[in-house]
């Protein structure tokens, strides 16, 4: 499955409206017959999804190698307030240098991107800084990469049945227990994850 950097304008998140077809604020999860094993029961949370793209951070992977506060340091982004040991997540395979954070819409910045569901996005060193300082937002989710589609590309995956897609809220990106969100994300669409088949078509 080919992942490609996206233009800037793809991370315009414009309102939804009935019938486009786009699925910005929701969640993308993997089919079992998803080829790329880096998206093996993978859940994205999809940043944007336009014309000309799309863009989405995977919430139920980490990278176990890497914690926040570690991360923070490394950066040397000063933390004056008591940071918890949570890992950092694996948010896709373009760009794997570049972070993000996803959070509640109670930070907003010049940079931020407002998704929808009370989630926003933003790519910059302050909101680091504003954690450090206690003053971030309440939910946070901190990624390394991202994972994209070209115009048209996620559209052609949905159809070819590699993926489902549900509604989100925090309840389920900011969660802390991953190993069983992807058989949850399902499960919010009144399916059970155990009795998918390969041949399961997109909600």
């Amino acid at each position: 499955m080919r992942r490609t950097a996206i233009p800037s304008k793809t991370l315009q998140a414009p309102p939804e409206t009935p019938g486009t077809g786009y699925l910005t604020g929701q969640l993308l999860i993997a089919m079992p017959q998803m080829r790329d094993i880096r998206f093996h029961k993978s859940v994205i949370y999809l940043c944007a999804h336009t014309a000309e793209g799309a863009m989405g951070l995977v919430i139920n992977k980490t990278l176990d190698s890497l914690t926040v506060p570690e991360l923070m340091e490394h950066l040397s982004v000063q933390a004056e307030a008591a940071l918890k040991p949570n890992k950092v997540h694996f948010g896709g395979p373009v760009e794997t240098a570049r972070g993000f954070v996803l959070h509640s819409c109670d930070y907003v910045e010049e940079g931020t991107l407002v998704v929808g569901h009370d989630l926003a996005l933003t790519a910059t060193l302050d909101i680091l800084r504003a954690i450090g300082h206690g003053t971030g937002p309440r939910q946070t989710l901190l990624a390394l990469g991202y994972a994209g589609w070209g115009p048209g590309q996620l559209d052609i995956e949905i159809q070819g049945n590699s993926w489902l897609h549900a509604p989100a809220d925090e309840s389920i990106v900011f969660d802390p227990v991953h190993d069983t969100k992807w058989e949850r994300a399902i499960g919010r669409l009144g399916i059970d994850a155990r009795m998918l088949s390969t041949e399961a078509g997109h909600a």
